[in-house]
């Protein structure tokens, strides 16, 4: 088993980040713990990604996974444009990668992500117990000059504490990207509960065939300051040339 404190490292993972406004609010914000606020809207997240190659990281191999939550109050990343979380479910492929985030507090279980491109469509799926669970089509385009930079903040529970965690993460969007629709197709599972409303309402998010991101040493309690290093103020959106994108 890997060591839970040790840094891990994934590059050029294909990603879908974004979110929504959900069907049912109550049920959402029934899903954060005491001691967490979720935002007034109960704006859900979902992540899926799939990392091809087990060269593409620092020790998890390959793999894939879907992480998905309650978007939260007062817990915003330093420098990010996205609010944090609160992850309710955090599906993956790998037993090496779910015994890893396990012990970092994620809720892990077992399933298969899986992320196609063709047609100038993005088709994905999150697949539990060999059935679909959630699948989203959107309508993507290329990527072009622009890449995002920046953290993303991520709260769990280890132990009956709430751990906080920023992950830094470059990513090279493509343009133009529209959800087109996003299925639950589980109603007895407990991810229904986060399903979108009708109409859907997607408030942010991206698709990258390339995203970078870190699993940093040593999460910190949320009652703990966190070091002054990883705050540090980073430009959320960059171009290439390293200058903030539009300079």
């Amino acid at each position: 088993m890997l060591d839970p404190a040790a840094p891990q490292l994934v590059v050029n993972a294909r990603t879908l980040l974004f979110s929504w406004l959900p069907a049912d609010p109550d049920a959402v914000a029934a899903l954060v713990p005491r001691g967490l606020r979720a935002r007034p809207d109960r704006q859900v997240f979902l992540c899926q990604y799939v990392v091809d190659d087990e060269c593409q990281t620092s020790g998890f191999g390959a793999y894939s996974c879907t992480f998905i939550g309650v978007s939260l109050t007062d817990m915003d990343p330093p420098d990010g444009d996205a609010p944090g979380g609160w992850w309710t479910h955090y599906v993956v492929s790998s037993t090496r990668v779910r015994q890893y985030a396990a012990a970092r507090g994620a809720p892990a279980s077992t399933g298969e992500t899986v992320l196609d491109v063709g047609g100038g469509r993005l088709t994905t799926e999150t697949r539990v117990d060999g059935r679909p669970a959630i699948r989203v089509v959107a309508r993507i385009g290329d990527t072009g000059t622009e890449a995002h930079s920046g953290h993303h903040r991520y709260v769990t529970a280890r132990d009956g504490e709430l751990i906080i965690t920023d992950y830094p993460y470059v990513a090279e969007p493509v343009s133009p990207f529209e959800v087109e629709s996003v299925e639950f197709l589980t109603p007895h599972h407990s991810l229904y509960a986060l399903r979108p409303a009708n109409p859907l309402q997607v408030c942010w998010g991206f698709h990258s065939p390339r995203v970078s991101f870190a699993y940093p040493a040593g999460p910190h309690a949320l009652d703990e300051p966190v070091p002054a290093a990883t705050v540090h103020q980073v430009p959320a959106r960059r171009a290439r040339s390293g200058l903030p994108s539009g300079s």
